[in-house]
């Protein structure tokens, strides 16, 4: 059986943590900004965790 091809933009999107976790950025930033406060706009620069229950699956699509 062949083995499972990564998926290329998951791999730009998420990043594996030498610990095993797995990171992404946080979404709403892209337009927009200027109703959303600094401090909200400033949360978002901050990276974040995979949920448990999406963990299976974006380990599998990145292939960590």
């Amino acid at each position: 059986m062949p083995k499972i091809k990564t998926h290329k933009t998951a791999t730009k999107r998420f990043k594996a943590t030498k610990s095993g976790k797995i990171r992404r950025r946080r979404a709403m930033q892209a337009h927009k900004l200027s109703k959303k406060s600094s401090n909200r706009k400033r949360s978002f620069r901050k990276s974040q965790n995979v949920t448990v229950s999406d963990l299976n699956r974006v380990r599998k699509m990145i292939g960590a």
